[in-house]
């Protein structure tokens, strides 16, 4: 696989990979699809100091994966907040733990000191494969989110630079 910055090309690709877990899963904790004009926004946003990147095989657009502010405070301009996808038919081949080493070996490019990741308790895979990169939970927020009917917990998890 490769990775490499996203490009505005990218862009279908990558909203396709995200609405699919918009629609099936709580990996992600929205509700509504995200439109074009959404993710050409977003991308915007990644441009620069947030890097957005998408993994190709033979290619394809297999995963996507960003850094993100992490608020809109100047006191936290050194603290990011990191996002992973695979395709849901590309999972479980390391492909998560690829984009996520590369989003690491970025934001020290950054000289980011801390990066944060918000996900659903359920996620196990996600967790773990956090885990495996050197996060540590430092938060869980119970029932914070509701989604599909149902009342859902956050973990956050923190890897110092």
């Amino acid at each position: 696989m490769m990775i490499r910055l996203a490009e505005r090309a990218d862009l279908p690709a990558i909203n396709a990979i995200y609405n699919h877990y918009v629609l099936h899963s709580t990996c992600t904790l929205d509700e509504d699809l995200m439109s074009e004009a959404e993710r050409d926004a977003w991308f915007e946003l990644h441009r620069g100091s947030y890097p957005a990147t998408v993994g190709v095989i033979d290619n394809e657009v297999v995963a996507w994966a960003s850094l993100s502010k992490y608020r809109s405070r100047c006191a936290y301009r050194f603290t990011v907040e990191n996002s992973v996808y695979v395709r849901e038919d590309r999972q479980r081949r390391g492909i998560g733990g690829a984009m996520l080493a590369d989003l690491i070996e970025r934001a020290k490019e950054l000289d980011v000191h801390s990066i944060v990741a918000g996900i659903e308790a359920g996620q196990e895979g996600s967790i773990v494969l956090h885990e495996q990169h050197g996060f540590v939970t430092t938060a869980h927020l119970r029932e914070v989110g509701f989604k599909f009917r149902q009342w859902l917990d956050v973990v956050f998890m923190q890897r110092m630079m």
